[in-house]
């Protein structure tokens, strides 16, 4: 690890660790979106099923 540090260091090529470091933090936050994404669209399904249920009881119910 050091030697690869060193040479970056070496060849001034900080730009391209900026840049690494930077899509890797914006491909984290894109998968922790979707993830997010994903659990809600899991639990709206889960109301939309519970209310389903619900309108089938209140109309059997007449």
């Amino acid at each position: 690890m050091d030697a690869i540090i060193s040479t970056v260091l070496a060849k001034g090529d900080l730009a391209h660790v900026a840049l690494f470091l930077w899509a890797g933090g914006a491909s984290v936050a894109v998968f922790t979106l979707l993830k997010e994404l994903s659990a809600a669209n899991r639990r709206f399904n889960t109301f939309v099923t519970e209310i389903a249920h619900l309108n089938k009881l209140f109309r059997d119910k007449d």
